[in-house]
């Protein structure tokens, strides 16, 4: 599934592409993935006519901001955004179309056919479901630590599933939280409540920077994502610990370790990153 990183790169090279054009109509050929409104007629007749003003992201969906609307994307395990000349013969899986008055369109492709859209007024959206319940913008300037701790440090559960729940910080995937448990030297499986004040300024760290050098080699194609232009990422050559079973660790040589935490493939360095016991921390460390 497209993580932060991804979903970013997807934003930017969107934006450049579609931003100041005029919807001429939409068609949609698998219902489902139109989650609100629930009348697929309705939701082609809202769109026509709305020029999209800007693109933007929440955690792992993309907010595309149209005249008085907000049409709310998840790509899911593979959904992927495309722009193509109107003679340009459309692919298979590509579920939903919107024609642009210039000729051009923009195609939502999705083999899996797990992803969703949802259309809301504008100003509603951040305020309903799927994004009133998300967590902290991890790559917002205002993500601190003091925000970090206030969201998780109390929580007495595993740091990785912690990490993966997107109502404490959004966008963070399994790639993310192994890349980032592993530069700040934190097992998967300590307890938040556990770390100490250091260590939660290294997690903090860790996440911005990991983020930060990902979006900027344009995320990690591991298996089937591309950006909106159809490029490849280029992050997972720079992974450290997701994806290295049995290699070498980058700090000490250590074989990297993948085992399963909450359900999920997990990597890290049973060396860099020992499961310390430590006591939770009293109320007086954690200001």
């Amino acid at each position: 599934m497209p993580e932060l990183p991804e979903v970013e790169t997807v934003r930017r090279t969107l934006a450049g592409l579609v931003t100041g054009k005029t919807i001429q109509s939409v068609s949609v050929s698998l219902p489902r993935i139109i989650q609100r409104p629930d009348d697929i007629a309705a939701f082609c007749t809202m769109l026509e006519g709305r020029a999209i003003r800007s693109v933007e992201r929440r955690g792992k969906f993309l907010r595309l901001l149209l005249d008085g609307l907000v049409l709310v994307s998840h790509l899911r395990m593979e959904g992927r955004y495309g722009v193509y000349a109107g003679e340009d013969p459309v692919e298979k899986h590509t579920h939903v179309i919107f024609r642009f008055t210039d000729g051009t369109e923009l195609r939502y492709k999705d083999v899996r056919q797990f992803g969703t859209m949802h259309l809301f007024d504008q100003g509603d959206d951040l305020a309903q479901l799927p994004l009133s319940k998300l967590g902290l913008e991890p790559l917002d300037a205002d993500f601190s630590i003091a925000k970090l701790r206030d969201a998780i440090a109390d929580k007495p559960t595993k740091i990785k599933p912690l990490l993966l729940n997107q109502e404490y910080i959004a966008g963070l995937g399994n790639i993310y939280v192994d890349e980032a448990l592993y530069k700040a030297g934190i097992h998967p499986e300590r307890a938040a409540d556990t770390l100490t004040k250091r260590e939660l300024v290294a997690l903090h760290d860790s996440i911005v920077s990991t983020l930060r050098e990902a979006v900027e080699a344009g995320g990690s194609s591991i298996k089937s994502y591309v950006n909106g232009q159809g490029e490849m990422g280029m992050f997972q050559q720079q992974l450290s610990a997701y994806g290295r079973k049995g290699e070498p660790c980058g700090r000490c040589a250590e074989p990297i370790v993948k085992t399963v935490v909450a359900g999920r493939g997990t990597h890290f360095c049973p060396k860099c990153q020992p499961l310390r016991k430590a006591a939770p921390r009293s109320a007086s460390t954690r200001n």
